[in-house]
């Protein structure tokens, strides 16, 4: 008893100084939120479309779908689903179909499947487009790819896009890799952009539509330019992660699980295309934070990483059993990493110094001598000669300077659109 009453008094005391607290309140404030404080200002009396996934929510999880569903004077239509559809009950890679909202019984139109851009029967009606998904700051991500072909196709038939703006997860500071060349843009290199390019989707949003972005991959076309809002958020700086918003998060997509798993991704997807060659922990609990392989030697690998000196990110060994994939049951070998300072690291050359290192160890296992296809990794890079040049010598330092080129006439040409 005396001990129960020890520890009573002692938690009194913590919580009394303020040692002991109930989670942070959020110090950021998303569009939606912003949105619903300014009565929703700009769709009251206007018949609504909406593009979202999961991770349209406010901070208390609450879907924009049924925020603006029950919104007075809003006239929520329609609900258009990019990938892994409205609801996220769409796998990766899945095809989404049209159907209906089993909450709201609205129709859901697919803009990831037979049409990625969304037709005008499908926006028959409608006045706005009210964007809202959370972004992970990657340029392969598609999100952003389906967002830019809807303001194409709002352009085009005189409807105004509304996107809500959120976090970017990377920060708004951090921009590696090159543009994307002529002949090399797709759906998962849909502008001239970096590859990690350090804006918010509102501000990536208004740069497409200021410097006509859409439909580059086609040359001298000219894109339709959109009437757009970005309703901004509130408390947001540039150098914020996603960990100091204050807010929950909600994976985006099934492999992005964690608020920093966009930081990882970064880090690995590249290389994660590249089938065949190294396991990402894609199919076990680490997804893009792990390199490994049934036959790789763990400790040798990490003494080769470490004598490069790359700033900002140490790595550790392990073994694990996938649960799923090609490798499901087998034990795998590798490191897992972590960014001890993300502000020094040079985020996505971590997947290339393992394929220099692996090449370095294993010259039977180079990367492009064991995989069985290299297209989609060259869409990502938006390139080939990433591919081409790396594949001579298996060296970071013979692409280094092509994979950095364009980042500071990036850095110049964003800042016209920072909101922040």
């Amino acid at each position: 008893m005396k001990r129960i009453l020890t520890f009573y008094l002692t938690f009194v005391a913590l919580i009394s100084c303020g040692t002991v607290t109930e989670a942070a309140t959020p110090v950021v404030k998303t569009g939606i939120e912003v949105l619903r404080d300014r009565g929703f200002e700009g769709l009251t009396g206007k018949r609504v479309g909406l593009v979202t996934n999961p991770s349209g929510v406010d901070r208390h999880l609450n879907s924009t779908v049924d925020i603006l569903f029950n919104a007075p004077g809003v006239n929520l239509v329609a609900l258009y689903g990019p990938e892994h559809g409205v609801r996220g009950d769409v796998y990766a890679g899945g095809k989404v179909a049209d159907t209906k909202d089993p909450v709201t019984g609205l129709p859901v139109y697919s803009i990831y499947g037979a049409t990625r851009k969304p037709t005008p029967e499908m926006l028959q009606g409608i006045d706005v487009i009210v964007y809202d998904i959370q972004d992970v700051g990657v340029r392969s991500y598609t999100f952003i790819s389906s967002l830019g072909l809807v303001m194409e196709a709002c352009g085009e038939l005189g409807i105004e896009v509304m996107v809500l703006d959120r976090p970017n997860p990377l920060g708004g500071e951090k921009i590696e890799g090159n543009y994307v060349e002529p002949g090399f843009f797709s759906f998962v290199s849909q502008y001239p952009i970096p590859y990690v390019y350090g804006l918010t989707v509102g501000e990536l949003a208004v740069m497409i539509n200021e410097e006509g972005m859409n439909r580059g991959q086609k040359g001298d076309q000219k894109p339709a330019v959109c009437r757009l809002t970005v309703v901004p958020m509130e408390g947001w700086t540039r150098d914020m992660l996603y960990e100091d918003t204050g807010l929950p998060w909600v994976l985006p997509s099934p492999n992005i699980p964690f608020k920093d798993t966009p930081q990882y991704y970064a880090a690995a997807g590249i290389c994660g295309e590249l089938y065949g060659f190294m396991n990402i922990g894609i199919g076990y609990t680490l997804p893009f934070q792990v390199f490994g392989a049934t036959w790789l030697d763990p400790e040798a690998l990490k003494s080769r990483l470490e004598s490069y000196d790359l700033p900002g990110v140490s790595f550790r060994t392990i073994w694990f059993k996938p649960f799923s994939g090609s490798q499901k049951g087998q034990l795998v070998k590798g490191l897992q990493y972590f960014f001890t300072d993300y502000r020094k690291a040079r985020v996505t050359e971590t997947q290339f110094y393992v394929m220099q290192a692996v090449a370095e160890l294993y010259p039977d296992k180079k990367a492009f001598e064991v995989i069985t296809g290299y297209g989609l990794f060259d869409k990502v890079c938006g390139t080939d000669y990433v591919r081409t040049e790396f594949k001579k010598n298996y060296r970071f330092s013979d692409i280094m300077e092509f994979w950095r080129k364009d980042e500071e006439s990036f850095r110049r040409l964003s800042q016209r659109y920072h909101i922040y």
